[in-house]
């Protein structure tokens, strides 16, 4: 870094000098009986510099987050439904009856003769 300072500092010299030499040179001789002296002159320029500071910090960006939009939540809906619908009539079951043995399956899984289907019925009470 300090390398690359003297660098630019010895650049800059040099250019001041060569630009206070040809201004010498183009005001030399004699003019109208007047002399001129001829000699290095030296100043001090404090400005701006024009070289590229490679070294110079640049700060972030800064970046703007947008607002953040608070939208409040509707109430709950609830949506009434009709009546459960009545349940669907189950099947009509059947036993089975045995005439021959005077039984009901599955009381006996065998019949000598054709089983016959009747409609069940609850117990006396």
């Amino acid at each position: 870094m300090k390398a690359l300072n003297a660098t630019i500092l010895a650049a800059v010299i040099l250019l001041g000098a060569a630009a206070s030499t040809s201004a010498l040179a183009r005001g030399g001789g004699h003019h109208g009986g007047h002399h001129r002296h001829h000699g290095v002159r030296l100043g001090v320029f404090i400005g701006a510099p024009v070289v590229f500071a490679p070294w110079y910090y640049y700060p972030p960006a800064y970046y703007h987050y947008p607002h953040t939009v608070v939208v409040p939540s509707s109430p709950p809906v609830y949506i009434e439904q009709g009546q459960a619908a009545p349940p669907a009539p189950q099947p009509q079951a059947y036993w089975y009856y045995c005439p021959e043995s005077q039984t009901y399956y599955p009381y006996v899984d065998r019949c000598a003769g054709p089983w016959q289907r009747v409609v069940p019925r609850p117990p006396p009470s």
